[in-house]
C-alpha cells in the first residue's frame, strides 16, 4: 500500500533549503572567482586565454566531475549532510590557497584541489532536498536551490571585484574561502539528515541502501535509460555555452568592451544576479506547472528558452559600446539556464531514492565533463589561435562561435522530448 505524500513541506524544509542555497552560493562563487578576476590574475601571473580556459574548464572539471561519482556512491550509503560538510570545508581551504599561488602551476594545484572539493556539494544537495520535499514541490524547491549559481556569481562579481579593486585578487580568494569555512560548520551543526525516500508516494525506504545495489549498477542503471543519457547530453551542449561565457565574460567586457573592475562589480553583477536568477525561478514553476499534463515540459521548457537566447548572445557579442552589450546580455542570462532545475527534477523524479544522489552525480559528470571541461578550454583556445590575426577582437570573434553549440542544444532537448512523450 503507498503512502501519500504531504502537500505542502514542513517548515523546516525551507530552512535547510536556505542553508543549502547558501553553501550552493559559496560553491559557485568560489568556482567563478578565477573567471571574474581574470584580468588582473592574467596582468600578475602572464597567462594566455588558454591557459585561463584550461584552469577553469579541464584541468577543474576532471576533478570536480570524476571525484563527484565515489562521492555520491558513499553519500547514497552514508550521512548526507557530514558529506556536503567535508567538502565545503575542503574547498574553500583550497579557495584560500589560490589566494597564496605566486606561479601559474600553484594556481592549478590549488584549483584542482577546489575541484576535489566542490564535487561533494551539489549531489548530496539534491538528494537531501528530495527527501525534504514532497513529489510536485520539488521543482521549485530545487528552483530555488539553483539561485546559488547567480547568486554566487553576482557575489562573486560584486565582492570579488571591489575587494580586488581596493586591495588585491589574492585578498578576494582569501576572504570568500574563509566565509565557505565558517559556513561548512553551521551546516554540520544545523541541518538534519532526512529519511530517504521519506515524502515518496511509495513505502518508505530505509535510510541504507539495499546492499543488491552496487556503485556498477546504478551506473549502468543510469547509461542504459535513454532518457537520462538525453537529458545530460542536451545540459552538456547547453554548459558547453553557459560555462565557456561566463568564464570569458567579465574578461572580454574589460578588455574589449571597455569596463573598469569598479563598473564590472556594479552593473555585471546586478544583471547576473537578477537574470540567472529569475531563469532558474521561472524555470522551476514553469516545470510543477505543466508536467502534470505531459513529461515533454521538462524538455520543452529549456529548448524554448535556448532558441528564445540566441539573438540576444548574437546582440551581445556584437555590440560595439559596453552598455549596448550588457543590455543584450539580459536575454541569454535569462533564457541560458531554463535548463538546469528541469533536468535535475527529471532526473530526481526518474531514480529511485537510494539512487539519487549518484543519479545527480552522473548527471553533473556528463554535462560538466562536456561544458565545464570542454567550454572554456575551447574558448580560450579559440581566442589563442585568433589572437596575432585579430589581436583587438579576438575574444569576440571565438564568441561567436558558440553559436552552433546553442542549436545543437536545442535540437537535444527536442528529442528528449519525443522520448518523453513517447514514454506517457
Amino acid at each position: 500500500m503507498s503512502t501519500a505524500a504531504p502537500a505542502r513541506p514542513e517548515a523546516r524544509a525551507w530552512f535547510v533549503l536556505g542553508m543549502l542555497c547558501f553553501v550552493y552560493v559559496l560553491n559557485f562563487l568560489d568556482r567563478q572567482l578565477l573567471s571574474i578576476l581574470a584580468k588582473p590574475i592574467q596582468d600578475d601571473l602572464q597567462v594566455t586565454d588558454g591557459q585561463l580556459g584550461r584552469i577553469g574548464g579541464l584541468y577543474f572539471a576532471l576533478f570536480y566531475c570524476l571525484i563527484s561519482i565515489p562521492v555520491g556512491w558513499l553519500a547514497d550509503r552514508t550521512n548526507r549532510v557530514r558529506v556536503l560538510s567535508f567538502a565545503c570545508a575542503l574547498w574553500s581551504a583550497a579557495t584560500v590557497a589560490c589566494g597564496f599561488s605566486s606561479t601559474y602551476p600553484q594556481l592549478v594545484m590549488a584549483r584542482m584541489a577546489v575541484g576535489v572539493g566542490e564535487a561533494g556539494g551539489v549531489p548530496p544537495s539534491y538528494a537531501i532536498i528530495s527527501d525534504y520535499f514532497p513529489s510536485g514541490t520539488r521543482g521549485t524547491a530545487l528552483g530555488l536551490f539553483n539561485l546559488g549559481p547567480p547568486l554566487g556569481q553576482a557575489l562573486g562579481v560584486a565582492f570579488g571585484a571591489s575587494i580586488a579593486a581596493s586591495y588585491s585578487w589574492r585578498s578576494a580568494f582569501v576572504v570568500l574561502g574563509a566565509v565557505g569555512i565558517v559556513a561548512a560548520a553551521m551546516v554540520y551543526l544545523w541541518v538534519r539528515e532526512p529519511v530517504r525516500g521519506g515524502l515518496d508516494p511509495k513505502p518508505l525506504v530505509t535510510s541504507k541502501a539495499p546492499a543488491s545495489t552496487t556503485l556498477r549498477a546504478t551506473i549502468s542503471m543510469f547509461f542504459s535509460r535513454p532518457v537520462l543519457v538525453l537529458v545530460s547530453l542536451a545540459c552538456g551542449a547547453t554548459q558547453f555555452v553557459t560555462y565557456a561565457s561566463l568564464n570569458f565574460t567579465t574578461l572580454f567586457l574589460m578588455r574589449e568592451k571597455g569596463m573598469t573592475l569598479q563598473e564590472i562589480a556594479v552593473y555585471y553583477a546586478l544583471l547576473i544576479g537578477i537574470g540567472i536568477s529569475a531563469g532558474m525561478y521561472v524555470s522551476g514553476r514553469l516545470i510543477d506547472r505543466y508536467v502534470p499534463r505531459g513529461k515533454q515540459a521538462y524538455a520543452i521548457v529549456p529548448a524554448v528558452g535556448l532558441a528564445l537566447a540566441i539573438p540576444f548572445f548574437v546582440g551581445f557579442v556584437w555590440a560595439p559600446s559596453w552598455p549596448l552589450a550588457m543590455l543584450f546580455l539580459i536575454g541569454p542570462t535569462f533564457f541560458n539556464y531554463f535548463y538546469l532545475s528541469p533536468a535535475v527534477a527529471l532526473v530526481q523524479e526518474e531514480v529511485k531514492p537510494h539512487e539519487r544522489v549518484l543519479a545527480g552525480a552522473l548527471l553533473l559528470l556528463v554535462m560538466n565533463l562536456i561544458g565545464l571541461g570542454l567550454g572554456p578550454t575551447y574558448l580560450g583556445a579559440v581566442s589563442d589561435l585568433l589572437r596575432e590575426s585579430h589581436p583587438n577582437n579576438s575574444l569576440q570573434i571565438a564568441f561567436y562561435t558558440l553559436v552552433p553549440f546553442y542549436v545543437l542544444a536545442v535540437i537535444l532537448f527536442l528529442v528528449l522530448a519525443r522520448k518523453l512523450g513517447d514514454k506517457s
